[in-house]
């Protein structure tokens, strides 16, 4: 597996990365705003896991099963939102199925899941559909509407419905593998990015090894920038923080932090 990570981050590091391959032909067309990617990204953050890339992919099977195993064989953890309700375009666990090689049938288990809501007679045939799991994946509880994601290799499936997402990524998380936290601080700079990029490029240039960004805004026809550093050390973090407010100063930049914390 061919894991990206930064490497001057990774050096001495416990890195886990991961990946996110939103499904849906709505989220494409614009009629669905997608509303998952930012909260796993705040959670994998959080506990220890690098999000490194995402993806749209419509409701084709050739475009899920492409793209998923491109990333599962690129990161430690491949997520995947949408795709696993109960109508004919739900097929999700069809292209994870044939991604992986392995049959995909109605899964025991995940009828008596759903039994826990559901009569015989009420498990129709588009809720029976939403019990079919591909062979050898492990159930992932949704304590909102039942019926289970699965984790299969090194995929997570979960559902395209936001609260339901957030149930499955809930359940999932003990059985993930995670790294060290990547820690993060923000400067508040009140003037035009123009103004800010070459004290920020040299602060970059002094310290390779810690990540920044600058995220220009207006606000009443006013300019500012908020300048995010990461690390993986509070220690270095602080001391690139220094030089780069150092030379702000020199300039007369006015500037703040109002951030200092692990989920940015």
């Amino acid at each position: 597996m061919n894991n990206k990570v930064n490497p001057v981050e990774s050096a001495g590091q416990d890195v886990v990365t991961a990946a996110l391959l939103v499904i849906g032909d709505e989220i494409l067309s614009g009629r669905t705003k997608d509303k998952n990617i930012g909260a796993i990204a705040d959670h994998l953050t959080e506990i220890g896991v690098r999000l490194s890339e995402v993806r749209v992919v419509p409701d084709e099977e050739v475009e899920i099963v492409d793209a998923l195993n491109a990333m599962r064989a690129r990161y430690h953890y491949v997520f995947t939102t949408g795709g696993i309700g109960p109508t004919h375009d739900d097929i999700t666990a069809d292209a994870v199925a044939q991604a992986f090689g392995v049959s995909i049938d109605i899964d025991p288990r995940a009828v008596a899941i759903m039994r826990q809501r559901f009569s015989q007679d009420e498990l129709t045939p588009a809720r029976l559909r939403m019990t079919r799991i591909p062979a050898g994946a492990e159930l992932v509880e949704n304590s909102v509407s039942l019926a289970p994601g699965f984790f299969i290799g090194n995929v997570i499936v979960m559902a395209g419905v936001p609260n339901i997402m957030e149930s499955m990524l809930k359940a999932v998380t003990p059985k993930l593998r995670t790294g060290t936290k990547l820690l993060s601080i923000t400067l508040h700079a009140m003037a035009p990015e123009g103004r800010i990029a070459p004290f920020l490029s040299a602060a970059q240039d002094a310290y390779p090894d810690v990540k920044m960004g600058s995220y220009p805004y207006v606000k009443d026809g006013r300019f500012g920038v908020h300048l995010v550093l990461r690390a993986v050390d509070q220690a270095r973090l602080e001391t690139a923080m220094a030089d780069l407010e150092g030379r702000l100063g020199k300039d007369d930049v006015p500037y703040e932090r109002i951030e200092s914390d692990q989920t940015q």
